[in-house]
């Protein structure tokens, strides 16, 4: 019996619990989705690692899975545009079932092979797109089969699973085991093997992105300011990015339409907003690059 399917030893009664002996029981538990990931570092960062490069030729981050594992690889991929100004074309979601399966289960979906394969020749996977397959038992037919057209595409393929030795992971060129083990409620993933995968997902699209030089220091600086909330935090980033006040930071971003790298290089170099574009071009969107240039490009 896999890990994710076992009951758990510790929890037999739980329907007896009172209430707050039943929360804490659902909340200590996740501690144990952090030390999973713990354990997994090392095939994090090599998976990270191997995924830059393609990255920086033009690939996409395309994201497989059914079910809870899919939303929550839709759920990354969404959010890398407005946290990192990541183009939405090259963030692609692939859930068994399609759009119809973020509300509901999609009977059968993700027991096709053929359907994970059919969806990533659908998405036009190439040699440089990165595909990231999870799957908290590791055995689900649909992602397996997204693998393997994956790779025959030539992309690179990281699978996630939350049981050792799972197929998914095996088949993969990057595979990472975040082994949470039971679940206080026998076989539901979506609780600590579902965070599990988020915190994975978390730690590797963003980690991608510092590598992209999408952040200043430990400042995200390439914020795309879509709303009222983050347009302030476009000031807030610039005046620490800058060491400026505040006037002089919303001036450099209105001028450059609220693009905080070029805001910072501007100000830090006193040039104008094109000679700051310009050094940031041939830094290949590095602040600290640019900055350290000693002439105008």
């Amino acid at each position: 019996m896999l890990n994710t399917e076992t009951p758990h030893a510790l929890h037999a009664n739980l329907d007896e619990y009172a209430t707050k002996d039943l929360v804490a029981a659902f909340v200590d538990d996740q501690h144990n989705a952090v030390l999973a990931v713990q354990r997994a570092n090392a095939a994090i960062a090599a998976a990270v690692d191997a995924a830059v490069p393609r990255i920086q030729a033009g690939g996409r981050l395309v994201y497989a899975g059914a079910g809870t594992s899919g939303r929550l690889g839709l759920l990354d991929s969404v959010e890398l545009h407005p946290t990192f100004s990541w183009p939405p074309e090259r963030a692609v979601s692939l859930l068994a079932g399609g759009e119809e399966a973020l509300y509901k289960a999609v009977e059968g979906a993700e027991d096709s092979r053929a359907l994970g394969m059919t969806d990533i020749q659908k998405a036009n996977v190439g040699v440089n797109d990165v595909v990231i397959v999870l799957a908290a038992s590791g055995t689900t037919p649909y992602a397996l089969g997204a693998i393997d057209a994956a790779r025959k595409a030539g992309a690179l393929t990281i699978g996630i699973a939350n049981n050792p030795n799972a197929p998914v992971t095996n088949a993969a060129e990057f595979g990472i085991t975040i082994d949470t083990g039971a679940e206080i409620i026998s076989g539901s993933t979506r609780l600590k093997a579902g965070t599990a995968q988020k915190i994975t997902l978390n730690t590797m699209s963003s980690a991608i992105m510092v590598k992209l030089h999408k952040v200043y220091g430990n400042l995200m600086v390439d914020v795309k300011p879509t709303n009222a909330k983050l347009i302030r935090r476009t000031v807030r980033l610039t005046m620490l990015a800058a060491g400026c006040d505040e006037v002089k930071a919303t001036q450099a971003l209105i001028a450059c339409e609220y693009h905080v790298k070029v805001a910072v290089v501007a100000i830090k170099k006193h040039i104008n907003i094109e000679a700051a574009q310009a050094r940031l071009n041939i830094a290949h969107g590095s602040i600290r690059a640019a900055l350290q240039g000693e002439t105008d490009p």
